[in-house]
């Protein structure tokens, strides 16, 4: 959403991106089993800085599942 309001328009296919980072980010979150303010927080980060803000989700997914599989 930040880039674009910087850009001051809306290509299509950062809408079309946007729509699949945030498809992504639900299947990662139904695999994290999360509370649902911590999904309104992620979902709200990778709304508003896009596929950034996806990438941060997958590296705190890589970390809280090894953190759970240590014994």
């Amino acid at each position: 959403m930040l880039i674009f309001l910087i850009l001051g328009f809306t290509p299509w296919i950062l809408l079309l991106t946007l729509a699949a980072a945030l498809y992504l980010t639900v299947i990662e979150l139904r695999e994290l089993e999360l509370h649902y303010t911590w999904w309104i927080w992620w979902l709200l980060l990778v709304f508003m800085t896009h596929f950034i803000g996806y990438l941060f989700l997958r590296a705190y997914a890589l970390y809280r599942k090894r953190q759970l599989a240590e014994p």
